[in-house]
């Protein structure tokens, strides 16, 4: 029983469980200092028989800070697989009254979470993945791309938006408000505007906005070397039928004599100077 619990839980164990498994406060005592367990926090311990695996290091951070403790941000975003790497500072979510001292690579935030934004993953409290997409996006580390992937398949943007409403006023929600509005229906006209202001800034000039083609309108067209620009939004492709269409239209531009440069949101917030000198070497080659 002692062996299974300590696989499933990366070899993590709480004094309770130990206890449950039959374990008296001698036997735990006596494997600490033998140093067979590791004392990771105060009734929390590591069997240290094999690796210290980022997954140990999440869940003995999160079981550290008592049994309502939440893994969060971009340490949830991980623990649902929405990320690659693990991160090097462990979010964690307590509720409001809690005392806790702060701890070498873990940022702890203090709210009460509702129920509907709580899930259980591998033993585990985390926040549900509508949650910990908005949060994660607007960690360093996140980003615009994260929302992107996870609309395209995982969630919807309703639900992300009831997780936010539930959740005003938590550390980034102005962030998260503003991806949120971009990924809308009306994201595209969003990230037309954000190109418009690229252009703008970096002075280029000779184009025009939702400028016609073969019978269709481009974003922004430059009529003299025959360049088109199309900003898309986030999750701009998560419809089958709007993906179809796209590159129909796409083609019959092109097929016009037409060159099309496609950017997405990541690309015009993430990286816009890359996104300018594209433009200046197709318009300079026409």
């Amino acid at each position: 029983m002692l062996a299974d619990l300590l696989r499933r839980h990366d070899g993590v164990i709480t004094f309770d469980q130990a206890v449950g498994c039959g374990m008296s406060k001698y036997a735990i005592h006596r494997r600490v200092q033998s140093g067979a367990w590791r004392r990771c926090s105060r009734g929390v311990f590591f069997v240290d028989d094999r690796p210290f695996t980022d997954a140990a290091r999440i869940r003995s951070t999160v079981w550290g800070l008592g049994t309502q403790a939440t893994a969060s941000g971009l340490a949830a975003a991980w623990w649902l697989n929405l990320t690659t790497f693990a991160p090097d500072v462990v979010e964690v979510t307590v509720p409001r009254v809690s005392n806790h001292r702060h701890r070498s690579g873990t940022r702890v935030r203090r709210r009460n979470l509702c129920p509907a934004d709580v899930i259980e993953r591998g033993g585990l409290r985390v926040t549900a993945m509508p949650l910990t997409v908005i949060e994660a996006a607007v960690r360093r580390g996140g980003g615009p791309k994260l929302m992107d992937s996870a609309l395209q398949r995982h969630v919807e943007l309703r639900t992300l938006w009831n997780a936010h409403l539930r959740n005003k006023g938590r550390h980034g929600s102005p962030a998260s408000r503003r991806l949120l509005q971009a990924a809308e229906d009306g994201a595209r006209s969003a990230a037309e505007r954000l190109l418009i202001q690229l252009l703008k800034t970096a002075g280029i000039t000779g184009w025009k906005a939702n400028y016609p083609v073969a019978g269709y309108k481009v974003d922004v067209g430059f009529p003299a070397c025959k360049v088109a620009l199309e900003a898309d939004g986030l999750a701009f492709h998560s419809d089958s039928d709007d993906f179809h269409n796209d590159r129909v239209r796409q083609n019959v531009i092109a097929l016009a004599g037409w060159q099309v440069l496609r950017f997405t949101w990541l690309d015009l917030t993430e990286y816009p100077d890359r996104v300018i000198a594209t433009i200046r070497r197709a318009i300079s080659v026409r």
